[in-house]
């Protein structure tokens, strides 16, 4: 009787059987059906990532589904273990066959030729036949050690890239867009279930048959065809979206990923817990991350914050379509789901207009990150806003410490095309004092 063992490993999402001996017929057809390959070195069917039909077929055939014992690095050793051993086999093989074309060689190591005619003929071009095809097989087996082993090395640098706390992170962002999308049909279906309790006449039902995502089914042609009344397909679509939220599976796929990100985020580390002021922007932001439909935050009182949607928020945000916490347990809700605000950018120098005594003004290069002086010329705002967006900005001083509109020097004499930047003084808008930086710099020249 073959007894089936069935793991799952968070590491790659997979669900792997280990049969004990070979499958039946029946049994096979369902596991190959469900997505299932063998992996002969391993003696294992696996599948390449985790479904609800695949972990039901695990469940029936197992009973249950245990943890994964062998880390993926663990496998990934295994399998340079293996392609190590075949780049040995073929480095053997290259040897031999070498040495067989070179002792086939000595035949005419002397410079024998070969002689047309002879009766000795035939055997030389059979010699000769046989060291040539050993050296091409040397040559060959020589070239596959390097494919073999670069084979094992790759294996190795996946396994360890796998682990990179910077493609962990982006594992965590794709994670986090796969529970949006997820959440996103709960939260169209509690929407849809929402106005098509408010449509109830035969007209109103049509106006909302027209939209597509208030219905799961062609309904607005099997109503127009007269299948069907319109009150008929009104109630088709609320049994869609109840469907749809009473969906088993639905609710599974989102454990599934949000114990995935759980697993991730515990592999990166502890989250810490943010001490920065909370505001409703930045909770609107947390929720929204987690698949909250058009969130809106709201500050109560000074320590008391709330936040509405138009459809239930995520179940392991809250219950029901609105919540309200404190500020501190805003805080411990952010850390719990593994969220971090992120950081601010840092401010921009201040853009300053500004006359400068010696006609130029000392900027850096963005692209060759040098500095270089830029004449100043005059122009009315009138005159700056004309010019193309593209070919207005600013340059950041020297100093760092300001900034200074750029345009092309209109002054230029010849093609446009071939007109240097310039430094911009707006003369009708207010004016600022030169700063210390330039001062200096035009008092020491």
């Amino acid at each position: 009787m073959t007894t089936i063992s069935a793991t799952y490993s968070p590491e790659d999402n997979k669900i792997r059987l280990y049969p004990s001996t070979r499958l039946d017929a029946e049994t096979y057809e369902r596991v190959k059906a469900a997505g299932f390959k063998w992996a002969p070195k391993q003696e294992l069917f696996v599948a390449p990532a985790w479904s609800c039909a695949r972990e039901d077929l695990a469940l029936e055939l197992a009973g249950e589904i245990e943890p994964e014992e062998m880390t993926l690095a663990e496998r990934a050793q295994m399998k340079a273990d293996r392609l190590d051993a075949i780049a040995d086999k073929r480095a053997t093989q290259a040897s031999a066959y070498s040495r067989a074309a070179d002792e086939l060689s000595r035949a005419f190591e002397f410079g024998q030729p070969i002689l047309v005619g002879h009766h000795s003929e035939r055997k030389a071009r059979k010699t000769q036949e046989r060291m040539h095809n050993a050296m091409d097989k040397a040559v060959k087996a020589h070239k596959a050690i390097g494919y073999w082993q670069y084979r094992a090395e790759g294996v190795e640098r996946h396994a360890n890239r796998k682990n990179d706390p910077k493609v962990r992170a982006g594992r965590i962002k794709t994670l986090l867009a796969e529970l949006r999308d997820l959440q996103r049909k709960l939260n169209t279906a509690h929407k849809a279930l929402e106005v098509w309790g408010k449509l109830t006449t035969d007209n109103l039902i049509r106006l909302g048959l027209g939209r597509g995502d208030l219905h799961s089914y062609n309904l607005y042609s099997a109503v127009e065809s007269g299948e069907i009344t319109p009150q008929e397909a009104r109630e088709k679509a609320m049994a869609g979206a109840r469907a749809t939220i009473e969906s088993d599976n639905l609710g599974r796929w989102i454990s599934h990923t949000l114990n995935r990100l759980a697993y991730e985020r515990d592999m990166l580390g502890d989250v810490p817990r943010y001490q920065g002021e909370i505001s409703p922007t930045l909770l609107q932001m947390f929720v929204r991350e987690h698949g909250a439909d058009k969130p809106k935050g709201a500050k109560v009182d000074a320590d008391l914050f709330t936040v509405e949607c138009a459809a239930p928020l995520p179940a392991h945000i809250a219950q029901g379509c609105s919540v309200e916490l404190s500020a501190d347990e805003w805080r411990d809700l952010m850390q719990s789901c593994g969220y971090l605000p992120p950081a601010s950018k840092p401010a921009k120098p201040p853009i300053l207009n500004f006359k400068a005594g010696s006609g130029t003004i000392s900027v850096v290069n963005p692209w060759r990150r040098e500095a270089e002086n830029l004449p100043q010329v005059e122009m009315t705002k009138a005159d700056y806003v004309k010019i193309h967006t593209e070919q207005r900005g600013t340059r950041l001083s020297t100093c760092g410490n300001f900034r200074v509109r750029i345009a092309p020097n209109p002054k230029h004499e010849g093609p446009r095309y071939m007109a240097g930047w310039a430094a911009i003084l707006i003369t009708d808008q207010k004016q600022h004092d030169a700063p210390a930086s330039v001062q200096d710099m035009e008092a020491a020249a």
